[in-house]
């Protein structure tokens, strides 16, 4: 018998269309993207079916889409009898994850969601930053260093721990260079800057923290249905005040992926289901073990075609 986890992805996973498919099909969906645009104030339906890409690449608009086709998805695969045992999302994926578990309701989270994004998208704007791909360097250790070394130009650190080998960084314009640089020089393959509106899951969000508190403060939590593996920590947590708290460091904190695979994987997990669009973290888990499956679910069909 499969021990299953449902994994959520965060963003840089849209796309134009996604969602449409099952919005057109299951009546779920339907019902959520009618409530998603009632909390939102804008159509977020159109802009996720038919874009344009500038738009949906918005990081205020980005999170909101992910996140409510991801629990689409969710709540389609649990109908369809799918039944995960513990839970795990990407930055913003870790609010699928608590809706997974029952932690939080569609629209408290959808609510937090909105605020987080817009928050977020502000805090790039008025803090310019950029961050970094690091291929290469199995030691994640060395490239802890070369941001250290280079914080003496400008804020860095490593934000995504994404799977052995690979690490994205984030900070300041001159820090995040300077580390590429000495990324380089340590032995990393590939260093590639990436397109993004902010520098994530660093000091440089530090204006989204004291808003997002206070929206979660208001937010009622509940004990969670199956075990969550927050990004900060990277170990299970039942307890709901800590992964409250651990919701708000995470947006300057580094997300902790390989490890939070590892320890699903170390309490027996051994099947992985990617729910939500694009199949990154599918990727990156066939990155990180070779012991265990990784799906990816998507669409209509990924959703007919998924055996366990």
């Amino acid at each position: 018998m499969s021990k299953i986890a449902f994994i959520f992805p965060g963003q840089a996973s849209q796309y134009v269309g996604m969602g449409q498919d099952l919005y057109e099909k299951y009546d779920i969906a339907k019902e959520l993207y009618d409530k998603a645009n009632d909390i939102l104030g804008f159509d977020i339906k159109k802009v996720s079916f038919e874009g344009p890409l500038e738009d949906l690449k918005q990081t205020k608009i980005t999170q909101p889409a992910i996140f409510i086709m991801s629990v689409i998805l969710d709540r389609i695969l649990k109908e369809k009898g799918f039944k995960p045992e513990m839970t795990a999302g990407h930055s913003l994926g870790e609010y699928s994850a608590h809706v997974c578990a029952e932690t939080m309701s569609f629209e408290n989270a959808l609510e937090v969601v909105k605020l987080r994004g817009e928050q977020m998208q502000k805090a790039g704007e008025s803090n310019p930053g950029t961050m970094a791909a690091i291929v290469g360097l199995k030691d994640e250790n060395i490239v802890i260093e070369a941001c250290k070394e280079a914080s003496v130009v400008g804020i860095v650190q490593a934000a995504n721990f994404n799977s052995p080998g690979q690490t994205v960084i984030s900070g300041s314009i001159d820090g995040v260079r300077k580390a590429m640089e000495l990324s380089k020089e340590k032995g990393a393959k590939i260093v590639k800057e990436l397109v993004v509106s902010g520098a994530f899951h660093s000091p440089l969000m530090e204006s989204a923290v004291k808003p997002l508190t206070e929206k979660l403060d208001t937010v009622s939590f509940n004990d969670p249905k199956i075990a969550v593996v927050p990004n900060v920590t990277a170990k299970i947590s039942t307890d709901k005040e800590e992964m409250k708290s651990l919701l708000v460091l995470q947006v300057m904190s580094p997300v902790k992926w390989t490890k939070s695979v590892e320890e699903m994987i170390a309490n027996g997990i051994d099947t992985f289901i990617e729910v939500g669009p694009g199949n990154v973290l599918k990727g990156l888990g066939k990155r990180i073990s070779r012991d265990v499956r990784f799906f990816g679910v998507q669409n209509v069909e990924d959703i007919d075609n998924l055996e366990i």
